[in-house]
């Protein structure tokens, strides 16, 4: 549909390579056929997504992918507009708080959007897209060599946010997302060399990584990882403006995860 070739950057090279990157939190974009369902301001909005979004993760992820020659999935949306790595049915542990597939609450509890003014087909229709190019993406890696390795990338703030459901677990510098059956051994040593400069803590705040559905806990040649990068490791925060160097030096790394998950 047009709203997903509009707004995703799909990258396959699934030929030579079994690594997608993943960045699904980078985006900001807000589509004007889906602003009306909005109740809050324009400001407030605003205030929202430099509160939300996984700042400079796109970026990041077009840099490594261009480098080291990984297939890549970009989106390019708001969070706000449709979350596409929320389970889409009651398993879902967001729900509570207003943050499913389709938000209508805000970092702090607050009412973000009207869920009957919501054009839900539309938004559906686009997470179900979003979900079959990357399960296309591992079909093909699955084909090509016999395995894939998702690699996840998102970045989470210094303090924790109202919304948060396990606001009391800690918050390194570098949360290690990922479940046994998805993540040998392998690769989360190869995480750990990769990242050897960071303090590192697995599945606190955040747990588990994106897999497709029609592979989750059901075929193990899917390998996932989360990288949650805390800001302040690669950003101003209160400005919301990249540390260049610090960027840099993500790049770097996660382009070394690339190659050695590559060479696995």
């Amino acid at each position: 549909m047009t709203l997903f070739t509009d707004f995703v950057q799909v990258t396959d090279a699934t030929a030579s390579s079994p690594v997608i990157l993943h960045a699904p939190h980078g985006g900001r974009t807000i589509p004007p056929a889906h602003r009306g369902a909005f109740t809050a301001s324009g400001a407030e909005l605003e205030a929202e997504m430099d509160a939300m979004t996984d700042h400079f993760t796109d970026r990041l992820v077009a840099e490594v992918a261009a480098e080291t020659g990984a297939s890549a999935v970009i989106n390019g949306l708001s969070r706000f507009v449709v979350d596409v790595e929320r389970f889409p049915d009651d398993t879902e542990e967001m729900n509570a708080v207003g943050m499913g597939v389709l938000y209508t609450h805000g970092s702090r509890g607050q009412v973000l959007r009207d869920r009957a003014r919501v054009d839900s087909d539309a938004l559906l229709g686009f997470f179900g897209d979003y979900s079959s190019a990357i399960e296309r993406l591992t079909e093909a890696s699955l084909a090509q060599h016999g395995r894939a390795v998702i690699i996840d990338v998102h970045s989470f703030p210094r303090h924790p946010l109202p919304y948060e459901l396990h606001a009391d677990e800690r918050r390194p510098e570098l949360c290690v997302g990922f479940e046994e059956f998805h993540a040998g051994e392998a690769l989360r040593g190869a995480v750990a060399d990769a990242f050897d400069w960071l303090e590192r803590v697995d599945n606190e705040p955040f747990h588990g990584a994106y897999v497709p559905l029609r592979f989750y806990r059901s075929d193990p040649r899917v390998q996932a990882v989360m990288l949650e990068i805390r800001r302040d490791v690669y950003m101003d925060e209160a400005t919301v403006r990249a540390d260049v160097s610090g960027l840099r030096a993500l790049i770097d790394r996660v382009s070394r995860l690339c190659r050695s998950a590559a060479d696995q």
